[in-house]
């Protein structure tokens, strides 16, 4: 337990050297919470509630970019090879990159907490014990496919192409940057398949609606799922030596993780009503924007 702390410790101390995971996870989340709550929300405390979530999960959600852009770096540096001579695991190396990534989001997460209630007059978050938990679930789901994208990828330009090509329709399809309502029918179905959704849609059913956690049983238990099948499939596909080069059958295997949403999604858009869900929130917003008083002009 001692040298993973201290292996978690020294995951900690690398990463805040990354650019990228300083961009990511703490950089852009400051900066699509500004622009929410103060542009599109307009300061009103119940809009910012509203947005609370998406920026969350955005927050969240770029833990695979940094992460998986870190342990390439590491890689190509020959970092990863020092540790290889030392008693850690591949599973070690992976669950401490985790933790690791899990304590670097969370005070971002409870700075944007801090910052709705002192500068928004946010008075009410909803069902906290919820957000946590998802918030909790969301980050070790999207660290674990940053370690499956790591696992495959030989060089930071690919790693960055395959990055681009994931996190593009996971903010813009998933209700993170757009809600879900105000997009189209179409590309609210095509939604239902990514595992973005069920993050975005469930921090905002918790903070806005007050949904306990009970209720959002599909969201977490398609997270966790999805979080132990990533994590196991990255251990199995984890390099140390930047020579060794990727079997033919890892992007098969890699590919395979998009099957439980895949399911999930046929399932959703047949018997779910997560989309229902999400206009029912959107339009009860725009309902008590329109009935909410004027900001008093002289506080």
């Amino acid at each position: 337990m001692r040298n993973f702390a201290t292996l978690t410790r020294m995951r900690i101390q690398l990463t805040l050297r990354n650019k990228m995971f300083v961009f990511f996870s703490l950089i852009m989340p400051f900066a699509f919470f500004f622009l929410y709550a103060g542009i599109f929300a307009k300061g009103q405390p119940q809009v910012v509630r509203f947005f609370l979530g998406p920026v969350l999960s955005l927050t969240v959600m770029g833990s695979f970019w940094g992460l998986s852009a870190a342990l390439v770096m590491f890689r190509e540096q020959g970092i990863l090879r020092r540790f290889h001579v030392t008693p850690v695991t591949a599973s070690d190396m992976l669950a401490s990159s985790v933790v690791a990534n899990y304590v670097l989001i969370f005070p971002t997460v409870l700075f944007l907490f801090f910052l709705s209630r002192t500068i928004f007059h946010v008075t009410h978050f909803g069902d906290l014990l919820s957000s946590f938990i998802l918030i909790s679930i969301g980050a070790i789901s999207f660290s674990s496919m940053g370690l499956v994208v790591a696992s495959v990828t030989n060089t930071m330009q690919e790693t960055q192409v395959i990055n681009q090509l994931v996190w593009l329709p996971l903010i813009f399809l998933s209700g993170a940057t757009f809600p879900l309502a105000f997009l189209p029918h179409i590309a609210q179905n095509f939604s239902l398949f990514m595992p973005a959704t069920y993050l975005v849609q469930g921090l905002q059913r918790a903070i806005y609606d007050s949904i306990p956690i009970w209720q959002l049983g599909v969201e977490v238990a398609s997270l966790a799922f999805w979080a132990v099948l990533t994590f196991f499939l990255s251990a199995q596909l984890f390099r140390w030596e930047p020579e060794v080069k990727v079997p033919r059958k890892a992007k098969l295997l890699v590919a395979a993780t998009a099957i439980p949403f895949l399911l999930l999604g046929l399932w959703e858009n047949k018997y779910g009503n997560i989309p229902a869900q999400a206009r029912s929130a959107y339009d009860s917003l725009n309902g008590r924007a329109k009935s909410a008083p004027p900001p008093d002009s002289s506080k």
